[in-house]
């Protein structure tokens, strides 16, 4: 299967009255309130090709977590962005919409066993005909005075969907019957088709809704098809430590070392 390409993702211009966008287009953060957080993709996305970012900082006080989808509107088209992805931009019809919850968050039955053994052991996201190196996907927190006792959980992936450093994205997968399905990835793991049936002939718009407890959220760039061979040495390290604090007696370059420990 040849490797896909696909341009950088970014945040359209277009946003939620609260939403501050940076100069690079890659980070949305909500600066007040807990709504009018609404934000979409630059471009329509392609089959099979990933919005994904990583919940850069929480806010106490608010109940209600990151909300992700797809919209068929072109976010140019509204007059006003809505104060709500839910219901407000679903209730205009062709956006599918979905809110992330600590817990919960499948749709379908998880009748394998093998996913508790973690990213390392399937490297690869695979959904109809959708192949992505499941590495980039995974959020990882960041290693401290107890990383030897947490390590085990930072292998096998539990890091909560709504924590900080969590990634979530959104993509759809073509049918064999040419409509399409909505996925919806949490920490590399797909939580199965979250809406059916999309008009896969018509642009679809990534939807982040940056609400309630989320504050601010990054872009994160996907590999396709095979791992870079930083990503593989990375894994390479990993694999022959005990911990992650230990890569810092590595004789190894800062920046390296910060991206072996938790990029």
């Amino acid at each position: 299967m040849a490797a896909a390409c696909y341009p950088p993702t970014r945040f359209h211009h277009v946003r939620g009255t609260n939403i501050r966008i940076d100069p690079s287009h890659t980070q949305a953060t909500r600066v007040q309130s807990f709504a009018n957080g609404l934000c979409f993709s630059q471009e329509p996305l392609a089959p099979g090709q990933i919005f994904l970012v990583e919940i850069e900082e929480k806010e106490l006080g608010w109940c209600g977590h990151l909300r992700v989808g797809l919209t068929a509107h072109d976010p140019r088209s509204l007059d006003v962005v809505p104060e709500y992805s839910l219901p407000d931009l679903v209730s205009m019809g062709d956006t599918w919409v979905f809110a992330i919850t600590r817990h919960h968050n499948r749709v379908t039955p998880d009748d394998s066993e093998a996913r508790v053994q973690g990213f390392l052991s399937e490297p690869y996201l695979l959904i109809e005909q959708v192949r992505i190196p499941r590495d980039k996907l995974v959020g990882r927190s960041r290693p401290s005075q107890y990383s030897h006792m947490l390590d085990d959980l930072y292998k096998t992936n539990v890091l909560p969907p709504t924590a900080r450093r969590s990634r979530i994205g959104v993509l759809y997968a073509i049918r064999s019957d040419g409509m399409a399905d909505m996925h919806i990835i949490i920490n590399g793991e797909d939580m199965g088709p979250s809406a059916r049936s999309l008009p896969a002939s018509r642009p679809l718009y990534a939807v982040i809704d940056v609400f309630a407890s989320t504050k601010s959220v990054r872009v994160i760039q996907v590999e396709y098809g095979f791992p870079s061979l930083q990503t593989l040495c990375r894994l390479v390290i990993q694999k022959h430590i005990v911990h992650r604090l230990a890569i810092d007696g590595l004789d190894l370059p800062p920046l390296l070392k910060n991206f072996c420990k938790y990029e």
